[in-house]
């Protein structure tokens, strides 16, 4: 019988742990959970000791023997670690709102991942994630770390362009979102599809979608088409993409490409929004405080139905199947963000890709994928070449190449409000950014 484990979630008092203990919990016999350490820093002590309580509940009625801990002390809960699951956001919800607004307010799009605001997140998030690998490798170096923070693949990046540390997965919710969307157009079960992607980390194209390992990708392509659902998030107001699009990339777009290919309607929308105060950030910020105020309930023992109007459907299903699968060597098909390693051909080695893999107690395992599709390539490789510009401009501190990596960015119309977007946003999170010279 395997050992008992051990697992610390570094951003513990996030409004999505309740989802990561009930993934836990319905997969004990798989995955014998003896401790889970919950930690983080100062700013969330109260959120952190609301969603400890909560967990003591659920793992209460749930009658199994895991042991909850609560600590705002990384290094102390690291120790010993088998697994790391990091689930930040630096400057919490306030500095979300403000990657939203500042770009909007100069008329471009603002989005927590994508172009501005997605650039920034990743310039407070990339050096905190580096010291977590630091203390990693020192605490409990054969520990898989699951990074859920984004943007997911540019911290992936980080971490294997500037570290050694080599057990390092990122991991999101898109592709387990447009498989559970492809399964319902089909009226099949979710567990007998996968898919064939290319790209990165929110910059994915669906190329083949199999059932029971064969391809249906002609009849999902049509099914998708009519459908007028064309994979939207709760998070993301998704457009209907034309069926000359459609035929044309022969690959289903992730619902992110949004941005790219209704820029125009997106920022219309998002402009609105900004009007009455109600940027996506602002959204989420009332969302949590309804649901801590619903965490607080001493009678609550489970995870409450409203967690999934905060847009992380599928969280604890793509978390814990990967967690569970590494531990258990099974060779199911998951969805990862590793380093590319010549996977796709033309792409660089060193940059991160988002791909479908097979899970082994080794990591992820890929087969090559040739190179990218001539209807998509472009794409692809504008937004990973400003992403690994923001991962080199996180380390370095270079306002220089920020600036360049936003210019790079389709999102971006102007140099000069790239630099003036930038200065701003700088002055801005400047608590949150000390390897800028500010």
């Amino acid at each position: 019988m395997k050992k008992a484990l051990k697992i610390v979630t570094i951003g513990g008092g996030s409004s999505y742990t309740p989802e990561l203990i009930e993934g836990f919990i319905n997969r004990y016999e798989k995955f014998p959970l003896t401790e889970l350490w919950l930690v983080d820093v100062e700013a969330g002590k109260e959120k952190l000791e609301i969603i400890t309580n909560l967990a003591k509940r659920m793992v209460e009625k749930s009658g199994l023997p895991i042991e909850i801990f609560s600590t705002l002390d990384r290094r102390e809960a690291l120790k010993g670690a088998d697994f790391v699951t990091t689930q930040m956001r630096v400057g919490l919800l306030d500095a979300r709102i403000k990657d939203e607004r500042i770009p909007l307010s100069h008329g471009l799009i603002g989005q927590e991942t994508n172009g501005f605001g997605g650039m920034f997140k990743a310039l407070r998030t990339i050096p905190v994630i580096l010291d977590i690998v630091k203390d990693i490798e020192e605490l409990c170096p054969d520990a898989w770390l699951i990074n859920f923070t984004n943007p997911a693949g540019m911290v992936t990046e980080a971490i294997y362009r500037y570290t050694n540390f080599k057990k390092a997965i990122g991991l999101c919710n898109v592709p387990i979102g447009m498989v559970a969307g492809f399964a319902r157009l089909l009226d099949v079960d979710r567990e007998r599809m996968t898919m064939e992607i290319y790209g990165s980390n929110h910059n994915i194209f669906a190329t083949d979608v199999f059932l029971d390992g064969k391809s249906v990708f002609s009849e999902l392509k049509e099914a998708y088409i009519k459908s007028k659902e064309n994979a939207s998030m709760r998070n993301i107001k998704a457009k209907e993409y034309s069926r000359e699009l459609l035929e044309g990339l022969n690959a289903i777009p992730c619902p992110y490409h949004n941005y790219y290919f209704f820029t125009k309607e997106q920022l219309e929308e998002q402009l609105v929004e900004f009007e009455k105060g109600e940027v996506r950030g602002e959204v989420v910020k009332k969302l949590e405080g309804e649901l801590f105020e619903l965490y607080q309930d001493e009678n609550l023992n489970i995870k409450p139905k409203q967690l999934e109007k905060r847009g992380g459907a599928l969280y604890s299903d793509a978390a814990c199947n990967l967690i569970t699968s590494l531990y258990n060597d099974t060779g199911d098909v998951q969805y990862v963000n590793i380093v590319n390693d010549g996977a796709i051909a033309n792409l660089p080695s060193d940059c991160s890709i988002e791909a479908a893999c097979r899970i082994t107690a080794d990591g992820p395992k890929l087969e090559p994928l040739g190179d990218l599709k001539p209807a998509f390539n472009g794409l692809v490789q504008t937004l990973k070449s400003f992403e690994s510009l923001v991962v080199q401009a996180a380390v370095e501190g270079s306002k220089e190449l920020a600036v360049t990596a936003m210019n790079v960015n389709p999102l971006c119309t102007s140099d000069k409000l790239a630099n003036v977007i930038f200065d701003e946003m700088l002055e801005a999170h400047k608590a949150y950014l000390p390897q800028f010279d500010v």
